[in-house]
C-alpha cells in the first residue's frame, strides 16, 4: 500500500479539520450515559471513522441508500455508532476505510506499534481539537490514533 502526497497540510485541510472535530462531540454522549449507568468504560475506544473516495456524491448516495445514514453538506455520518465522514482527497489514497482508536498518548502508540512490527505513516499532527497520526498494521491495515484536548 503506497501513500503518496499525504502530509500534513493535505491531511489536515481535507480531513482533520472537517472530521476529526467531531470525533470527541460525537462520541461523548455515548460515554457520558455508559458513565452514568456505571459502566467502565474500554481504554481504547473506537471513537471516528473515514470512508475515503472519488466521488464524494456518488459515495454519499450509496451509503445514505444502503444504511439510511444520514449525511450532511459536510459529508459528516451522524446516526451511525460512531461519528464518521466521507472524503476525497485528490490523491492516493483514493479509496479506503479508516477507523481511529482513542489512546493517551499519540507518539507512545506510535512507538509500541513500531515496535511491534507497524509502521508510522503520518503524524503525530495536531489540530485544534486534539491530536491524530495514522499507522500501518504488520498486516498492511491502516488506522488511525486519537488523543482529543
Amino acid at each position: 500500500m503506497e501513500f503518496k502526497n499525504i502530509n500534513r497540510r493535505n491531511f489536515v485541510k481535507v480531513a482533520g479539520l472537517a472530521g476529526l472535530a467531531g470525533a470527541t462531540a460525537s462520541n461523548l454522549a455515548a460515554a457520558i450515559s455508559a458513565e452514568e449507568r456505571g459502566e467502565e468504560m474500554p481504554k481504547h475506544p473506537v471513537v471516528y471513522f473515514e470512508i475515503g473516495c472519488r466521488d464524494l456524491a456518488a459515495t454519499k448516495d450509496f451509503y445514505q441508500k444502503l444504511f439510511d445514514w444520514p449525511v450532511d453538506e459536510q459529508f459528516q455520518i451522524a446516526d451511525a455508532g460512531i461519528g464518521g465522514h466521507m472524503v476525497a482527497l485528490g490523491h492516493e489514497p483514493q479509496h479506503y476505510t479508516i477507523f481511529y482508536v482513542q489512546v493517551e498518548d499519540v507518539a507512545a502508540a506510535i512507538a509500541k506499534a513500531e515496535s511491534l512490527g507497524g509502521k508510522k505513516i503520518v503524524g503525530p499532527i495536531t489540530i485544534p481539537t486534539g491530536t491524530f497520526a495514522w499507522i500501518m498494521d504488520t498486516q498492511e491495515n491502516t488506522l488511525g490514533l486519537w488523543k482529543p484536548k
